[in-house]
């Protein structure tokens, strides 16, 4: 089986391209063997590269446990560039479907050369029972919830997946191994979130940590810092357009007056293969 390795700020993913492969597979169980960082290629997710009926392309994303999240950020537009890249779809901007709806993105191409993506990333959801977490419809803004004996105060945002969004003065006092998992399977979440923990560093900038749900820490997460910006808005943080410091690198995200947000960065090859299974 023939694979591509590619990553977004170390945000690592196995792509396969089945566009024009009719194969029926466990995708679930495929990703847990070859997202294994020992035993398989390693990745933070397996990404289908599929053909669709209402876009020019769809993504299937399972994350390393094989959970299958709505969206990835990062995913995305790795998938933008390689489908572009391999002729598959030749539009810019592109439609992308997901479980999270259909995405439209724009290649930054130089001399031929994809230098970035830029996704329409759509409104973001509010609405608690729409993220879902539980408690009613009104949004969750700067609400206290308790994990590991720590009070926490945190922001709910969905960008198509849920992330729950707290702000912190520094990292290093931060049980983050101990305290992300617990927040990940906390009861207010009933399908679990994503947790992010953001130090604001100016109006313009702040920085993050992540716990993604079904993949633990990872070095970026596109949808993270897209919900995080909302969330730092709402809070009265930051402006609405703001650089996101990862561990693997910078993201551009702007919460536009159309409602959207937009996200802007790098998509990279690492190398590609064939998958010999026993």
């Amino acid at each position: 089986m023939e694979f591509i390795k590619m990553h977004g700020l170390g945000n690592d993913f196995v792509f396969l391209d089945h566009f024009s492969v009719s194969e029926d597979l466990d995708y679930p169980k495929l990703a847990k063997k070859l997202c294994h960082r020992q035993f398989g290629i390693g990745g933070d997710g397996l990404a289908v590269i599929l053909p669709s009926n209402v876009a020019d392309a769809r993504m299937r994303i399972y994350n390393s446990d094989g959970s299958e999240p709505e969206m990835c950020g990062n995913a995305i537009r790795c998938f933008a560039r390689y489908v572009y890249d391999q002729g598959i779809v030749l539009h810019n901007p592109m439609r992308v479907e997901t479980l999270a709806g259909v995405l439209t993105l724009g290649l930054d191409i130089q001399e031929g050369t994809v230098q970035g993506v830029r996704v329409d990333m759509g409104e973001p959801i509010l609405r608690a029972d729409l993220i879902p977490v539980l408690g009613g419809e009104e949004p969750v803004v700067a609400q206290s919830l308790e994990a590991m004996g720590e009070k926490f105060q945190y922001t709910a945002v969905s960008m198509g997946n849920p992330h729950c969004v707290i702000f912190v003065e520094d990292f290093a006092t931060l049980d983050f191994e101990h305290i992300g998992p617990a927040i990940e399977k906390h009861p207010l979440f009933p399908r679990k979130t994503n947790v992010e923990f953001i130090r604001v560093d100016s109006p313009r900038e702040m920085t993050m940590k992540v716990w993604e749900r079904g993949a633990g820490p990872t070095l970026a997460c596109g949808t993270g810092a897209c919900g995080s910006t909302v969330a730092a808005v709402l809070n009265h943080k930051t402006e609405r357009a703001v650089i996101v410091h990862l561990p693997g690198g910078d993201l551009f995200i702007e919460w536009g007056n159309d409602n959207h947000v937009y996200m802007t960065g790098p998509a990279t090859y690492a190398f590609k293969g064939e998958w010999l299974d026993s």
